[in-house]
Order: C-alpha cells, then sequence, then structure tokens
C-alpha cells in the first residue's frame, strides 16, 4: 500500500501498564515517533475498564490498529510473560487474524521488568509471534548492546526494547533507547510507504 505524497504515516503504541514504568517507556517511544516530520503518533492504554469478565471489549482500540501503519505493543513483563491485561488484547484481536486485517503493518515491542534478567526475552518472543499471526512485518533495534556512546540498548537486547526498573524509577538511558527506537520504528514506516523525512 503506497501513501499518496503529503499523507502523514501513523504509529500507534498500544500498551498496559501496571506501576506506570510501561507508561513511562511508551511516552518516550512516543516522543521519539512524533519527532519524525511526516508522522503522526499516538498512545492508548490498556486499563481494567477494557476488561469486562476476562475479556477485552474496547473495539475503538482495535480499530486504532485496524488504521495504523505501523503499531508498537508494550507490557510489563509479570511472571515470566506479558500482562494478562495484554493478552486480553490480543486474544481479542483474533477476528482480525481469520481475516489478516494487519497483515503487511510494521509492528515492534518493548517490555520492563524489575530484574536485568527478569525472562523479559520471553514477553518480546510473545509480541513476535502474535505479530507473525497478523501477517505483520516485525522491527527490532539496532544498537548494538554495549557499543553505544551514549549507553543506550544497556541491557543488549535486539529483538525489541527491554527496560529495567528500580520501583517506579525508569533509567534515563532507557527512556532515551525507547525514545530512539520509537523513532526507528516511524522512519522504517515511511521507508516502506515511499515517504522520505521531508
Amino acid at each position: 500500500m503506497q501513501i499518496s505524497p503529503g499523507a502523514m504515516v501513523t504509529v500507534r503504541i498500544i500498551h498496559h501498564s501496571v506501576t506506570g514504568t510501561t507508561s513511562r517507556l511508551a511516552q518516550a517511544v512516543l516522543e521519539g515517533a512524533a519527532g519524525i516530520r511526516g508522522c503522526r503518533a499516538e498512545v492508548l492504554a490498556i486499563d481494567g475498564a477494557d476488561i469486562v469478565n476476562g475479556k477485552f471489549e474496547n473495539d475503538a482500540m482495535l480499530r486504532s490498529v485496524d488504521t495504523a501503519d505501523a503499531v508498537i505493543f508494550g507490557c510489563p513483563t509479570l511472571m515470566g510473560g506479558a500482562s494478562a491485561q495484554f493478552k486480553a488484547f490480543a486474544d481479542a484481536s483474533s477476528d482480525r487474524w481469520a481475516a489478516q486485517r494487519w497483515e503487511g503493518k510494521l509492528c515492534a515491542g518493548f517490555t520492563v521488568g524489575s530484574c536485568a534478567s527478569g525472562d523479559q526475552l520471553a514477553t518480546l518472543l510473545y509480541f513476535t509471534v502474535l505479530a507473525a499471526q497478523h501477517g505483520m512485518l516485525w522491527v527490532g533495534l539496532n544498537i548494538p548492546g554495549g557499543h553505544d556512546p551514549q549507553g543506550r540498548n544497556r541491557l543488549g537486547a535486539q529483538l525489541g526494547l527491554i527496560a529495567q526498573s528500580t520501583g517506579t524509577t525508569v533509567p534515563t538511558v532507557d527512556l532515551d533507547t525507547a525514545s530512539y527506537f520509537g523513532a526507528r520504528v516511524a522512519q522504517k514506516a515511511m521507508s516502506l510507504h515511499g515517504r522520505s523525512q521531508a
């Protein structure tokens, strides 16, 4: 699908947060994506009101993915995987999966945990499987861990963004990595749709 000249690409950041750390990362991802000329970025948060009798019931959020060019998923890693609230959102996308309505969209993901090696990779792997089922195209993080002069990607994840928090504090370098990641996804979306940054 080509976007007409002058049209904006749309990046949607769909996330669930428990303590606020994932929301801080989502805002940093937003700032990075929104900083790319020609990109319209938006953060959407999954909250308790979206879950009714264990099922995700916010169809407007699902429709927002239908109209996005790129989607960035985020949630904390809890008990070795994606949060139940995010999983409820994913489960609710099954009708869209059956119709492959998200096929060809770019997708990326981020997660945070309280331990430096707290099985956060399992959450990113879950996101990639979800994206693959939908026929989406995955975007990883292209900063070699331990080699960035600014210290970004300090935990060395390439599949997506992994952050580590202490209580409700997210290290500035992880927020900087998130901003970079958002910009990267936005740039890839523009490239995919035949746009260059004006």
